[in-house]
C-alpha cells in the first residue's frame, strides 16, 4: 500500500510538472493586423526553432489592448500607442517595444491601375468626403498624364478599433486643420463617409471589388494583392513612395525611454509620411492569475528573439528592421520584466 501511494505522488508529481512545461510551451496574442504577415512568418520559424507555438489572432489594435487590459492574452500587438490615460487605467504596469517598422498605403482601384500623386490635403479632403469624383481638377493638376475617369470615389476604412486607422488619422491630424476639428484621431472613428471593412485584408479585399474606391491599408497588403500605391507629398515637399529605405529614413528620430512615438509627417527629406512602428505590449510584472514562471521566461525568450533574430525576416515581407537605438530600448525594457518583483531577464 505504502509503495502503491509512492508510486501514485511520484506519477502526479510527474504530470504536474509536465502541465507546467506544457503551459510555457504555448503562448497567446492578439491585436494589430498591420504587423500580422509578418508575426505570422516569425511565430511559425520560432515554433519550428524552439517548440514554442504562438496562437496570435490578428483582431485588431483595439482588441488586442481589450483582451490584454482582461489579462486573456500573454501580450497584445498595437500599431497605435496607448496613452498615459489608457495606460492609467491598466491593473498594472504595461510595456511597449516597438518590434518593426512599416508603412500605410494610399491604394485604391481604377482603369490600369496608374500611380498618382496626392498632396496631404487632397487625401484629407477625399476622405472627408469633400472631394467625390475622379476626374476632380485638384487631383488632374497633380497628374497630368494619367486620364483620370469621371466616375464617384468610393472611400473604404476599417471598420473596428484598428491601429491602422490611428496611424492614418495621426498623419491626417497632423497635416489638415479641418481633419482636426472633425475627425481627430483614434483607433476608431466618426467616419464622414465610406464602407468599413475589418482587418486590412478587409479593406484591400473591398477595394480591388469596388470600381473608383480607395483606402489604406499596410504596404504588404497592397503588394500582395497587386494593387497600386500612392506617392505622398512629404512636409519637405517631395513625392515619396513607399519604400523599406524611405520608411527607415521616417524613423531618423529620437526615441523616448518607453519607445512610445509617433514618426508620421517626417521631417525627413526622403522619408515616406505615413510610416510608423508597431508595438507588442505586456505586463510588467508577469505574476498574476496563476501564471508560472516559466511562462513568463518563454514570453520574455519570445520578446527577446522578436527584436533580434527575427530582425533578418522583416524586409522579405516589406517591414523595416529596427534600427539600434530602437533595439536598445527594448533591451532595457524586457530586463526590466518581473515574477514576484524580481527581474527574470539575466542575459
Amino acid at each position: 500500500m505504502r509503495k502503491l501511494l509512492l508510486f501514485l505522488l511520484i506519477a502526479l508529481t510527474a504530470f504536474s510538472m509536465c502541465g507546467v512545461g506544457q503551459a510555457a510551451q504555448r503562448l497567446i496574442g492578439a491585436g494589430a493586423t498591420f504587423p500580422y504577415p509578418l508575426y505570422d512568418k516569425w511565430f511559425s520559424i520560432y515554433h519550428r526553432e524552439t517548440g514554442v507555438k504562438i496562437n496570435y489572432q490578428a483582431i485588431g489594435s483595439g482588441g488586442g489592448i481589450r483582451q490584454l487590459l482582461n489579462r486573456i492574452v500573454d501580450f497584445g500587438g498595437t500599431d497605435a500607442f496607448m496613452s498615459d490615460k489608457e495606460l492609467a487605467k491598466a491593473p498594472a504596469k504595461i510595456l511597449h517595444i516597438p518590434t518593426c517598422l512599416g508603412a500605410v498605403v494610399i491604394t485604391y482601384n481604377l482603369p490600369g491601375n496608374p500611380t498618382l500623386k496626392l498632396t496631404p490635403k487632397l487625401i484629407a479632403d477625399i476622405f472627408l468626403g469633400k472631394i467625390k469624383k475622379w476626374d476632380d481638377k485638384r487631383i488632374e493638376q497633380l497628374n497630368p498624364r494619367v486620364s483620370l475617369p469621371a466616375i464617384n470615389i468610393v472611400v473604404v476604412h476599417r471598420s473596428e478599433g484598428s491601429g491602422t486607422t490611428f496611424i492614418f488619422s495621426d498623419f491626417l491630424t497632423k497635416v489638415s486643420k479641418k481633419w482636426g476639428q472633425r475627425v481627430g484621431r483614434g483607433k476608431v472613428l466618426n467616419w464622414p463617409t465610406g464602407l468599413g471593412a475589418k482587418g486590412n485584408p478587409g479593406v484591400a479585399g473591398l477595394i480591388r471589388q469596388i470600381p473608383g474606391s480607395i483606402g489604406y491599408v499596410e504596404l504588404i497588403y497592397a503588394k500582395k494583392n497587386g494593387m497600386p500605391v500612392a506617392l505622398i507629398r512629404n512636409k519637405a515637399g517631395h513625392f515619396i513612395a513607399p519604400s523599406l529605405k524611405s520608411v527607415s529614413l521616417a524613423a531618423n528620430v529620437r526615441l523616448p525611454a518607453d519607445t512610445r512615438v509617433s514618426i508620421t509627417n517626417t521631417s525627413a527629406p526622403y522619408g515616406y509620411p505615413i510610416s510608423s512602428f508597431t508595438w507588442i505590449i505586456f505586463y510588467q510584472e508577469q505574476h498574476y492569475q496563476g501564471r508560472s514562471k516559466d511562462r513568463a521566461i518563454a514570453l520574455a525568450k519570445l520578446l527577446w528573439w522578436m527584436i533580434h533574430n527575427g530582425q533578418k525576416y522583416n524586409e522579405s515581407l516589406l517591414y523595416g528592421r529596427l534600427p539600434k537605438p530602437a533595439v536598445k530600448c527594448a533591451e532595457k525594457i524586457i530586463r526590466s520584466i518581473t515574477y514576484d518583483g524580481q527581474r527574470i531577464v539575466n542575459w
